[in-house]
């Protein structure tokens, strides 16, 4: 790959994609960017001043590395089987979504076919990190392709970590989603504990947050439960798929996730919030000291 400044095309313009995409805009590292539903690309494009491509195949071709971020581990890889006639040997395809560690493989696989290189890249930090550039990145893959283009990933959060192997990447994530369950629901039951108690929830936050119980989650979602405010961060549903990942894989290992099993019971007690961001999870703590 050339050692001049490195660029890529977006594909997936959803809560996290497009902030994404208007981050690597800004860098002056997009090229341009599609999305499945022709009015999302346009109308990122009337937001941002990027190039919108209405052609998949148009997209594909524009751009040395590619950058995926889809909800889903089939729409990953049907994503991969669309973009595959248009692929030229030597791009790379970097897939920033949050999906199974054996879908990632299956990927890698696909690509591998036709020299096309692949890192399963998922990130963390919320869309607030996505629009701020201030995103956690897992990668997994070839460390030489990351080396690449650690430049570009750069744009979208100064923390890129290698982790192994393709699907290793995928793993981290995972680990990732399982402590921020237990992060989740061990913020919202405190704080609706405390406010059962008559504490006055934004003092005992910023008290909190320089204590040992300090927490990103506590300092960024806090102020808003106590408002009982949940601007999106993380949709429930986004995590309650994260966390069937979760459970699937340590099914292999004979192993049960009591903490996983816990949290998707209380999203599942929570429907009307599944679009919502996570930490509405404080509505159903907030509930159970309300029945006395």
């Amino acid at each position: 790959m050339s050692k001049r400044r490195v660029m890529a095309t977006f594909f997936g313009l959803g809560a996290m994609g497009w902030p994404m995409a208007a981050t690597l805009e800004r860098a002056r590292r997009l090229s341009g960017a599609w999305n499945r539903t022709l009015l999302r690309t346009r109308a990122f494009t009337a937001a941002t001043g990027a190039r919108g491509y209405e052609s998949l195949e148009e997209a594909v071709g524009s751009a040395p590395v590619l950058i995926l971020c889809v909800r889903q581990d089939e729409d990953l890889l049907e994503l991969i089987g669309r973009m595959k006639p248009a692929l030229a040997p030597g791009q790379i395809v970097v897939d920033c979504s949050t999906v199974a560690p054996e879908t990632a493989r299956k990927a890698h696989r696909e690509l591998e076919s036709c020299a096309v290189g692949f890192l399963d890249c998922p990130v963390s930090g919320g869309t607030e990190g996505a629009a701020a550039g201030r995103l956690t990145l897992f990668v997994g893959g070839d460390a030489r392709l990351l080396h690449t283009i650690r430049p570009l990933l750069r744009a979208l959060g100064p923390h890129v970590t290698h982790l192994g192997a393709v699907g290793q990447g995928q793993a981290a994530k995972a680990v990732n989603q399982l402590m921020l369950a237990g992060i989740n629901e061990a913020v919202s039951e405190a704080l609706a504990f405390a406010e059962a108690e008559g504490l006055p929830l934004e003092s005992l936050i910023e008290a909190l947050s320089h204590g040992a119980a300090q927490s990103w989650f506590l300092t960024h979602r806090g102020p808003a439960m106590a408002a009982n405010r949940f601007p999106l961060g993380f949709k429930m549903a986004l995590h309650a798929k994260d966390l069937g990942i979760c459970q699937a894989m340590a099914a292999r290992h004979l192993v049960q996730l009591p903490l996983a099993e816990m949290t998707l019971h209380h999203y599942r007690r929570l429907p009307e919030r599944a679009e919502e961001d996570l930490s509405a999870l404080f509505v159903l703590k907030r509930a159970l000291f309300e029945k006395n």
